[in-house]
């Protein structure tokens, strides 16, 4: 036994288009007319990673990241100035406000209270978040003229919008409130924009958008469709194969029959590296364009498809996984955005 061992290949691969992540950037970047782009890379990138992902961001222009977690900010800062990261949960307590004096990631202050804490503990310059009308996080929009909101020293006051990827008149409620907002609070500057606010046009680029999933592939307007490129490909390995007989059964409770003798591989990705039970019925994994339809119930660790189509494959060689989150016909009850964030452990170490 050797003191290091040697990890063996893994049966699994994530592979990111850092060419595509810093396109997409840019051209979202183009698009926030008048302003500039920042970055959501809260939930690790969305779960892409962000030793893998804020440097291309940084090297492509973007100068400001958002987290939503203080247990997010030193991944982050070990590649971008401190003071360019924004806390969108704000300050809770006393050693909130410590951690961010500490390092130098800025707080987004949601709430009377928040800013009460924040000024209390000499903190500084903060960010700002006014609910227009989502009803999460942020300041009412008539506590703007509040003193507590006026102590304090804001760079970046910002809303979100909550149906930016409808036409829906709500955008436009929104976009009036928070102008109404920014006549009252001092601040550097105005941002509203999410991925799909970007594609409402110029009208709520203002200063600075917070792009999210379109930069790691999703296109969630159609002004943005032809334009965002896609990131990630998934591959996982054939384990084993074998050949059913009529009448055998697959997986978990027997979910399929087969109604025919047939060649099946059982293949090294399950629900704990993100791909849920809920995308297995009707999908399929792939091989040189062709489809090789998914059998049974997705397990944990397994997955087992059927190899008529292609009854040469043996163990060890290589399907790809449909992880196109532009593409709604393999999405099934997920959205794009869990697609990418419930990506396991393994498959991003992989």
């Amino acid at each position: 036994m050797t003191d290091s061992p040697v990890l063996p290949p893994s049966s699994l691969r994530l592979t990111i288009d850092r060419g595509a992540l810093a396109a997409n950037w840019q051209a979202l970047n183009a698009l926030s007319v008048g302003g500039r782009a920042g970055a959501a890379v809260k939930a690790d990138c969305y779960g892409l990673g962000v030793d893998a992902c804020v440097p291309v961001l940084r090297d492509a222009g973007c100068e400001t990241f958002f987290v939503a977690h203080w247990s997010e900010v030193a991944a982050v800062i070990a590649h971008v100035p401190p003071a360019q990261v924004a806390v969108l949960h704000g300050v809770l307590n006393d050693a909130d406000c410590a951690y961010a004096k500490a390092t130098g990631a800025m707080p987004v202050i949601n709430s009377l209270d928040q800013a009460m804490l924040w000024t209390a503990n000499d903190g500084g310059r903060c960010h700002l978040m006014v609910d227009t009308g989502i009803n999460r996080l942020g300041i009412a929009v008539g506590d703007a003229n509040d003193p507590q909101i006026a102590a304090l020293d804001v760079d970046i006051l910002m809303s979100h919008l909550a149906c930016a990827d409808e036409d829906s008149p709500m955008n436009a409620r929104q976009l009036a409130a928070l102008r109404a907002v920014a006549s009252a609070v001092p601040h550097q500057r105005l941002s509203l924009a999410n991925s799909a606010g970007i594609g409402l046009g110029s009208d709520y680029a203002f200063d600075l958008t917070r792009p999210g999933l379109a930069l790691y592939g999703g296109a969630p307007r159609a002004e943005l469709s032809g334009l965002i490129r896609p990131v990630t490909q998934v591959e996982a390995a054939i384990l084993q194969t074998r050949t059913l007989s009529a009448g055998d059964s697959v997986g978990y409770n027997a979910a399929f029959t087969a109604p025919s003798p047939m060649r099946v591989g059982t293949v090294s990705m399950g629900y704990a590296d993100g791909f849920l039970r809920s995308r297995g019925s009707g999908n399929a994994l792939h091989h040189g364009g062709r489809r090789l339809p998914i059998l049974g119930k997705v397990s944990m660790d397994m997955v087992v498809v059927d190899l008529t189509a292609a009854p040469e494959l043996a163990a060890g060689e290589w399907l790809q996984v449909p992880w196109n989150i532009a593409d709604a016909a393999q999405q099934n009850s997920l959205s794009p955005y869990e697609m990418l964030t419930v990506i396991g452990r393994r498959l991003r170490g992989g």
